[in-house]
């Protein structure tokens, strides 16, 4: 097992920069947060050293970001990282709390938008509408999914697709089989 493997970081500092960036935070602002120093969390951004766990776990917390979104981008052979993102290698997003798995097909963070493979589970529901300062597509695979937006419902079938641009959304899955849906979402979110 090579835990250093120079693909690895490479796709760590990237990502923390980007995922800073679009929060509008600087460097300063991020290090002040986490109690460290600005030239500590830029050599990290830069690749140069690597943050223990606990750094990463302040850090995806100081994002808003969940920690595995920070794991996993060893996974891909030296000549696809960037490339590539193979089927049994995509990195979870989030919890998988309230019905819905979600994968990244982006290999990084480091586009102006990320594309996310998202599963909602049979009966699943978001309570309450979320609004981002996003402009977002989706294209249902499989399944069924009602999506409100702006207080409109939708039922979405397969081969469906959808537009949110900062208006209030929220999903459900009333059916007993899994809806699956590609997700476009500028600026990355994750």
């Amino acid at each position: 097992m090579h835990h250093d493997r120079p693909d690895q970081t490479k796709t760590l500092g990237a990502d923390l920069r980007a995922l800073r960036k679009t929060r509008g935070l600087t460097l300063t602002d991020l290090s002040e947060t986490l109690g460290r120093s600005v030239g500590w969390l830029s050599q990290i951004e830069r690749d140069l050293s690597s943050p223990s766990i606990n750094d990463l776990r302040a850090i995806a917390a100081a994002l808003d970001a969940p920690i595995s979104m920070l794991f996993g981008q060893a996974s891909a052979p030296a000549d696809e990282v960037g490339l590539i993102v193979r089927k049994g290698a995509r990195r979870p997003i989030g919890s998988g709390e309230q019905g819905l798995v979600e994968e990244l097909l982006s290999p990084d963070l480091t586009d102006d938008f990320e594309v996310v493979h998202s599963t909602f589970l049979p009966g699943c529901v978001l309570q309450e509408p979320v609004t981002r300062p996003t402009q977002e597509v989706g294209y249902v695979i499989s399944g069924q999914l009602d999506l409100e937006i702006d207080g409109k419902m939708f039922t979405l079938n397969a081969g469906d697709s959808f537009r949110v641009r900062g208006e209030p959304f929220r999903w459900m899955n009333p059916t007993e089989t899994p809806a699956v849906v590609i997700w476009v979402i500028a600026p990355p979110v994750y």
